[in-house]
């Protein structure tokens, strides 16, 4: 029997009814509940609720024998499966991370790094989600791209695709919203109508691809199991 395809979301962004990323990776979402009525969004909001940085006892919790760990360790251990079945118990991948400082927000850090302590998605693991789709909404304030003076100074992108492609295995698509500080701005104005043809393409592509892999989970992607028990083994 198979069962309810489920998404998983995480949004990055401080930020709440402002926040670009949100609103387009609020367009994936409602185009796939369409395909998908009865389907499974599943949240994690970093924004609101950050999970704890890493410290050793996260990094130690899990080489001590289960029976011998602290109150401390067992919470680190617990927290990291929380995370990774997140992941592994879903079938397709929304994440809405912004631009800060030129990188990711530190509350991806936290949880990737929280996530890589549990066996299951560790570098060079079982890589349980191999294969499965993914798309990363990606909102910069400024421009970042070929030719621009500050290109280059985007390190949030090549560090989500090592890790969600090289790491993690999936298979990734951007997209990306820039020049979303131009309607703010007073510096920016002139920007203006990029700023805004950028973020409608943005929500177009969130639009098309949530259809594309909404279609794929459906008809049975061999990079889905929609039989598989949902717990890690």
């Amino acid at each position: 029997m198979t069962r309810t395809p489920q998404l998983f979301r995480l949004d990055a962004s401080l930020a709440d009814e402002t926040s670009v990323s949100r609103s387009v990776a609020d367009t994936f979402e409602k185009v796939w509940r369409l395909e998908h009525p009865d389907g499974i969004v599943l949240r994690r909001d970093l924004g609101a609720a950050p999970v704890p940085f890493i410290d050793m006892t996260a990094v130690g919790a899990g080489y001590v024998p289960a029976a011998d760990r602290t109150p401390e360790q067992r919470a680190a251990v617990e927290l990291a499966e929380t995370l990774t079945d997140e992941l592994v118990s879903s079938d397709a991948y929304l994440f809405a991370v912004p631009l800060y400082n030129w990188n990711n927000p530190a509350s991806v850090q936290a949880w990737v790094d929280r996530i890589l302590t549990a066996a299951p998605l560790k570098a060079g693991g079982a890589e349980p989600i191999a294969g499965r789709h993914a798309v990363v909404v990606h909102s910069r304030g400024g421009g970042y791209g070929p030719g621009t003076p500050r290109e280059g100074w985007d390190h949030a992108e090549p560090y989500l695709r090592r890790i969600l492609e090289d790491v993690w295995k999936l298979d990734v698509t951007m997209v990306t919203a820039e020049l979303t500080l131009a309607a703010t701005v007073p510096a920016m104005a002139g920007l203006k109508p990029l700023g805004a043809a950028s973020l409608q393409a943005a929500h177009t592509a969130a639009e098309d691809h949530a259809r594309r892999i909404a279609e794929l989970v459906a008809a049975g992607d061999p990079a889905v199991d929609l039989t598989a028990d949902r717990a890690i083994a």
